[in-house]
């Protein structure tokens, strides 16, 4: 299995003139690759080498960032809710959408950046269990 770290794809897209084509591709195969790999002992490398290659793009950079903390969020290891509540909507509304972490999910339906997200993890919090209300978990009555 290819991954991110030995994509020899990703370092030739970063050089194609088009920088909008480029970016756009090597966004897709980053989007792909860490979807499958962030649950997995791979992911840390692997992030770590295509940081490198897409250092000089920030939007990229910004995305890597991002897969790296729904990875925290999603295994339950240290996470900010700063970092989380400055996020991207894209990152938000993934998480919102199929929370792993309750926590997360509150601080989503209580701050999400728009009424779709907010909404979307009210509805997941009362689907992760249904004697649980939205209301109960982000403190209202």
């Amino acid at each position: 299995m290819e991954t991110m770290r030995n994509s020899p794809w990703s370092r030739r897209s970063l050089k194609d003139p088009d920088v909008t084509m480029a970016q756009s591709a090597v966004l897709r195969h980053l989007d792909r690759r860490a979807g499958t790999l962030v649950r997995e002992p791979g992911y840390v490398p692997c992030a770590q080498a295509m940081a490198r290659r897409v250092a000089s793009r920030p939007f990229l950079v910004q995305r890597l960032h991002e897969w790296s903390l729904f990875r925290a969020v999603a295994l339950w290891q240290p996470w900010s809710r700063d970092a989380l509540t400055e996020a991207s909507n894209w990152l938000q509304l993934k998480i919102a959408e199929n929370p792993d972490n309750i926590e997360a999910a509150v601080v989503l339906a209580q701050t999400g950046r728009t009424k779709r997200i907010r909404s979307a993890a009210r509805a997941a919090l009362t689907r992760q269990d249904g004697r649980l209300t939205p209301a109960t978990l982000i403190g209202r009555s």
